[in-house]
C-alpha cells in the first residue's frame, strides 16, 4: 500500500473520531456538496464570499487608467439578484445563458476572469449555484431575451452623424463627456445603487466590459446596466435611434471612420 493511501486512510480515521478538522476543511472538498458549490468555493468565494454577498477576501480592486482616472471594481453581490449584463429588460433577472456567458468569457477591464477552460458541465453547475443566493429566482417569472438584429447601415457615416445627434439629445455627454472620455459634468457625482462612487465609461479606451461588438453595445443601450447609473433606453428611444447611437459609440472608439 503506497504512503499516500495510508496517509488519507489515517486522516479519515482521525477525522471520524474528532482528532482533526472535519474532512471538508482538511482537504477543501465537501463530498456532499453539489458540483456548483464546489466550483464556487474553489474559484469564486475569494471575491464573492462564501455566502455570495461580495464579502470575500477581495472586497474591491483599485486601478488607474491611462487618463489618470482611478476606478474601483467591486465583486457582484449575488444575494441582491441584480445584474448588469443581461439580454433581458431592465429590472429582470438574467437568463441562464446570460450568466453562462459571463462565467465563460469573463468581463473585460474588470478582474472577473474567463473560465473557458472549465468544462461546460461545471460552468452550468456554477450558474445553478449562483442562483441559490437570491430569492428572486424563486419568486419571479423569467423574462425573455431581447431580440437583436443589426441593420446593414450601422457604422455608416450617415448613421454616425445621426448617432451624434442622439448622443447630444439624450444628454449622454453629461456623464460620458463631449468626446466620450467619461469626463462629463456629472461624471464625478455618480453612485451605484449601494451608494458607492462610480465612473462613466471612457469610450476612447476601446474594449467594453461586455465585449466590443455592435450587438453587445446595442443590448447595453437597450437593457441598461442595472445597479449602476446607466439607464435602459428600451422605452425612451426608438430602436433605430439606439442603433444610430451604437454607430456613434463605434466612432468614439475609433472602430469606424
Amino acid at each position: 500500500m503506497g504512503y499516500k493511501k495510508v496517509y488519507w486512510l489515517c486522516l479519515l480515521f482521525l477525522a471520524s473520531i474528532g482528532l482533526v478538522l472535519p474532512l471538508e476543511d482538511a482537504i477543501g472538498i465537501d463530498a456532499n456538496a453539489d458540483p456548483g458549490r464546489m466550483v464556487f468555493k474553489e474559484y469564486c468565494a475569494v471575491c464573492h464570499g462564501v455566502k455570495g454577498d461580495a464579502q470575500g477576501d477581495v472586497v474591491f480592486v483599485r486601478s488607474r487608467e491611462k487618463s489618470g482616472r482611478v476606478v474601483d471594481t467591486y465583486p457582484r453581490d449575488f444575494t441582491l439578484g441584480v445584474f448588469k449584463f443581461r439580454s433581458t429588460s431592465t429590472g429582470c433577472l438574467p437568463t441562464d445563458g446570460d450568466l453562462l456567458n459571463t462565467v465563460t468569457n469573463g468581463i473585460e477591464k474588470s478582474f472577473m476572469p474567463t473560465f473557458k477552460d472549465m468544462s461546460l458541465q461545471e460552468r452550468k453547475a456554477l450558474v445553478g449555484y449562483i442562483k441559490t443566493f437570491s430569492t428572486r429566482w424563486k419568486e419571479e417569472d423569467p423574462c425573455k431575451s431581447i431580440a437583436v438584429k443589426r441593420p446593414k447601415w450601422v457604422g455608416s457615416p450617415a448613421s454616425v452623424e445621426n448617432g451624434k445627434q442622439v448622443y447630444k439629445d439624450m444628454k449622454c455627454w453629461e456623464c460620458h463627456g463631449e468626446e466620450g472620455k467619461g469626463d462629463g459634468p456629472k461624471s464625478d457625482k455618480l453612485k451605484d445603487d449601494l451608494g458607492r462612487p462610480i465612473v462613466p465609461f471612457d469610450f476612447t479606451t476601446g474594449k467594453l466590459k461586455r465585449r466590443t461588438t455592435p450587438e453587445n453595445i446595442y443590448i447595453t443601450f437597450t437593457t441598461g446596466l442595472d445597479g449602476s447609473g446607466m439607464p435602459s433606453y428600451e422605452d425612451s428611444m426608438k430602436e433605430e435611434d439606439r442603433w444610430h447611437l451604437v454607430s456613434y459609440t463605434l466612432k468614439l472608439m475609433k472602430m469606424v471612420k
